[in-house]
């Protein structure tokens, strides 16, 4: 299963990172209501912080997020559908124990361990970048801001462009 491809399934809500119940039913090639059912069945293995209901408005907001995603009878779900957090992904994996679903959940679980590192070296690199401007901006204010009224002031550079060459020139021969 491609890394890539689960990430895009990946979202962020109620500050979890989550994936929906039609798109692990779609990577473990089962419907929908066969997921859902399964995990009715082990209600006990979901507490709320594995899985949740989502609410209309988060919804509607993920709608645009998901462009396939359209309004209108007959189309996708009629029922508001669940976030299963990392923890209730990994969960799945004993609910539905076919060879399927556990090499999905073992792709599943890399996807969230990589999206994980790369929000850690984002926010390292961040601070990192954060202390250099800290440290350097105050050095180089002036200069910053000879940069930022050259780049925006056009007919300051067209001025420039216009002006008499300055220094040594030689005279032309007649």
């Amino acid at each position: 299963m491609e890394l890539v491809v689960i990430q895009k399934k990946i979202y962020e809500l109620r500050g979890h990172k989550v994936m929906l119940d039609f798109d692990l039913a779609e990577l473990y090639g089962v419907e929908t209501k066969v997921l859902n059912q399964a995990v009715k069945r082990n209600s006990k293995r979901f507490p709320d912080d594995f899985m949740f209901l989502l609410n209309f408005k988060e919804f509607t907001g993920l709608r645009s997020q998901i462009v396939t995603l359209e309004t209108g009878r007959g189309k996708y779900t009629k029922y508001l559908p669940y976030a299963f957090t990392e923890q209730g992904v990994a969960m799945l994996s004993a609910v539905l124990k076919s060879q399927k679903a556990i090499d999905v959940n073992i792709s599943i679980m890399r996807a969230f361990v990589m999206m994980r590192q790369l929000s850690v070296n984002y926010k390292e690199l961040s601070e990192k970048i954060t202390a250099l401007e800290n440290k350097y901006n105050k050095k180089f204010a002036d200069v910053y801001e000879a940069l930022d009224l050259l780049l925006s002031n056009k007919t300051a550079q067209e001025d420039f462009s216009k002006r008499k060459r300055i220094g040594f020139r030689i005279p032309k021969q007649k």
